[in-house]
């Protein structure tokens, strides 16, 4: 797989769109391993590697569009989307140049996804390119998230002993090899918690907060009375993954954003013989008296099946609703300030910093990746809602943002399955979360192939096979 960069060229999916009507009547008469109801992130990925192991999927949609929770607009459909009207200003260019994900996330180089995207082989419908920055919010000011023991030793977020300190703890990460006891200098990290590792360097509480959120990426402090390896075999992934491209972050981002993803995934699906239907209303699932699944009906025809893969808005009965995420769009001329002039960055803002139980993501792009026009920025902040007013709560993150051209307000609930997927078998995924990297989502998507499955997903790959433009 080459992940590379090429011409400004839109590719054109749409002989991807409408199936003929025949085909549509006999692929609804037909039976099916699984049907996928929603075009969303995770279905597709899910879609995508099922089709793969050779089962026979139908995937559908009913909206005339992919992507779902997590499609991709251009300005006019943003503009229609937050504001009920279709007239953007002409100041802010070009509708079709702009390509807004709703679900805005960068991939890890060396993470899940990107192993994912290697075995199914989509990366050949891809292109991708490496991320400006990763920046930490640490007392009061933006910073860049140190990963290896030379980044420590220069990074303005310490003092001098500390920077030491860190340095070390850096050293016994990166040095850290789970297949030689040599490297564990006498801790076994499937008992000792991450808290107890950290406490043997001394590192100070403003250390721990940039590591544990912005580098092993937790979302909450919970990870410190856990086993440390799974703390620092996340260190060591994100270090890796800088590593990759010698670039100033460990993310890649495809070019036109996310919203090639489902698309891709529907090409893959399609050589496998799956099939891809939109714009289908209704999806109704079927049960029989043992409570399995045992179709879809969608306008007057049934689909039979043995097991349903949907998003949360499939099966509202069973699902419960487990939080909120609050978050704003905006269109920028700018970078976020004091991210090195960065054309694509991720700003972490960890709970602590500003006194919350949850931490607060700083997403921007821009035209560098065919996201908007030349000298347009898209940023969002978003984080988990604590109260009913995600205009106040947000305000820490956009005042880092300096000034904006346009921004939108959104939230929306959080859901995740309550049904028991061996009684039924429905596999539902839960809804995204606020985070602006994939670690999360991809780990849903791997537990949930094991449940539909019974197998464990194999990503050893050759991560050789990728690479990312950089300039």
């Amino acid at each position: 797989m080459h992940i590379h960069c090429e011409g400004k060229k839109k590719r054109n999916y749409s002989n991807l769109r409408s199936p003929c009507i025949e085909h549509i009547h006999s692929a609804m008469d037909e039976e099916y391993d699984v049907i996928v109801l929603g075009t969303g992130l995770k279905e597709c990925i899910l879609s995508g590697l099922l089709s793969v192991d050779g089962l026979k999927v139908l995937h559908m949609d009913r909206n005339d569009y992919y992507g779902g929770e997590s499609t991709s607009l251009n300005l006019t459909q943003l503009w229609k989307h937050f504001k009920g009207e279709d007239k953007p200003p002409e100041q802010l260019g070009a509708s079709r140049d702009y390509n807004v994900d709703m679900v805005p996330k960068f991939m890890m180089a060396n993470g899940s996804l990107v192993r994912i995207l290697i075995h199914t082989d989509v990366t050949k419908y891809l292109n991708f390119k490496a991320v400006d920055g990763s920046f930490v919010y640490n007392k009061s000011k933006i910073y860049k998230v140190p990963a290896t023991d030379v980044e420590a030793l220069k990074s303005p977020l310490m003092g001098l002993f500390e920077k030491r300190r860190a340095r070390k703890f850096f050293i016994y990460v990166q040095d850290y090899d789970e297949n030689d006891p040599k490297s564990h200098e006498g801790l076994d990290l499937t008992k000792v918690t991450a808290k107890e590792l950290i406490s043997k360097y001394g590192l100070e509480d403003d250390t721990i907060d940039f590591i544990g959120h912005a580098l092993a990426l937790y979302s909450s402090d919970n990870y410190l009375d856990q086993p440390a390896l799974d703390f620092v075999k996340r260190m060591k992934l994100y270090a890796e993954s800088l590593a990759r491209f010698q670039g100033g972050s460990p993310y890649i981002y495809p070019l036109y954003g996310l919203g090639e993803l489902p698309q891709a995934f529907a090409r893959l699906s399609a050589v496998y013989g799956g099939t891809y239907m939109l714009n289908k209303p209704e999806c109704k699932i079927e049960y029989g008296d043992d409570g399995k699944v045992i179709g879809v009906t969608s306008e007057g025809e049934t689909a039979k099946c043995k097991k349903v893969v949907c998003d949360p808005s499939y099966l509202p009965d069973k699902v419960k609703k487990v939080g909120k995420v609050a978050r704003a769009v905006c269109i920028m001329s700018h970078p976020i300030p004091d991210t090195n002039d960065s054309h694509s960055a991720q700003v972490i803002v960890p709970q602590k910093q500003l006194g919350r139980k949850s931490d607060m993501y700083l997403f921007c792009c821009s035209y560098a990746h065919n996201v908007a026009p030349k000298g347009k920025f898209i940023a969002f902040v978003s984080t988990e809602a604590e109260t009913d007013d995600p205009k106040v709560e947000l305000e820490p993150g956009i005042k880092l943002l300096g000034p904006v051209d346009e921004i939108f307000y959104d939230n929306y609930d959080r859901y995740e399955p309550t049904n028991d997927h061996t009684a039924d078998n429905c596999f539902i995924s839960a809804s995204y979360d606020p985070t602006t990297h994939f670690e999360t989502t991809v780990n849903d998507v791997i537990q949930m192939y094991t449940k539909i499955t019974g197998k464990t997903l194999d990503l050893s790959v050759d991560l050789s096979a990728a690479s990312a433009t950089e300039e």
